[in-house]
């Protein structure tokens, strides 16, 4: 393999975090927007609405809106990863540019989405007091940070432990130390319950689940995607590996 190219492989990123985007727009049109209507149409049936109108109209949110903050929110994301794959790639096993980039959108999907989303899941519009946004936000934040630490703090823990236990049980015993200290992090960090009564529940639920599709969708495309463009770059030879036959 080939030394690592940094600028290369953040371009790819960046291009790659956009090919993600696009899927995970598609995702977030499809299957978030419908229930987003139903939550703005509950709010204003119960008059829960923040009061005027709104400046920016529900159908360019939709669309453009929608579009640009999920494209840079992919692209962004595309460039941090690719900078994590250039620490991660060797140092994490003995895995080739598609595996580690598998490993890299697994693991940030996880810290950066998936366990802040089991202690505060995403909400639609009407769901929530306008007033604890502040600390709504504040919470959400630090879950994500304690997050990334823990995940962080369990690879260094079962790489000192690899020598000593072997790569099985270090990850074994590195995965349910992560465990331990997610749950008491949640446990330590006050809840958030702030459903309005009468608020729909299949509403809610299909809300989440769809934000959880968007994520997934933008991770496993991003992963893909950049995993392929980093081999082409750092396993040239990979790509004409196969015999030419004869015609």
């Amino acid at each position: 393999m080939t030394p690592v190219p940094v600028r290369a492989l953040l371009v790819r990123g960046l291009l790659a975090g956009l090919g993600a985007g696009l899927l995970a727009l598609a995702v977030a049109y499809l299957l978030g927007e419908p229930h987003v209507d139903a939550a703005i149409a509950f709010e204003e049936a119960h008059e829960h609405g923040h009061g005027g109108g709104q400046p920016v109209g529900r159908a360019l949110q939709s669309t453009a809106g929608l579009a640009t903050a999920v494209l840079v929110y992919g692209v962004a994301l595309g460039g941090i990863a690719a900078l994590a794959f250039c620490v991660a790639l060797g140092r994490v096993g003995r895995f080739g540019p598609r595996a580690t980039a598998a490993l890299v959108s697994g693991g940030a999907l996880l810290a950066l989405y998936v366990v802040p989303f089991l202690k505060y899941p995403a909400n639609p519009p009407s769901v929530g007091d306008p007033d604890t946004i502040d600390r709504r936000t504040a919470l959400y934040f630090l879950m994500i940070v304690l997050s990334v630490l823990l995940s962080v703090g369990a690879v260094v823990f079962g790489r000192a432990l690899l020598p000593r236990l072997g790569g099985w049980n270090a990850s074994v015993a590195a995965g349910a130390a992560l465990l331990v200290a997610v749950g008491l992090a949640y446990a330590f960090l006050p809840p958030v319950d702030e459903v309005p009564d009468g608020f729909p529940a299949d509403v809610l639920w299909r809300f989440r689940l769809a934000a959880l599709a968007v994520q997934g969708t933008l991770w496993a495309g991003f992963g893909l995607l950049f995993g392929r463009l980093a081999e082409r770059l750092l396993v040239p030879g990979a790509v004409r590996s196969r015999p030419l036959t004869a015609p």
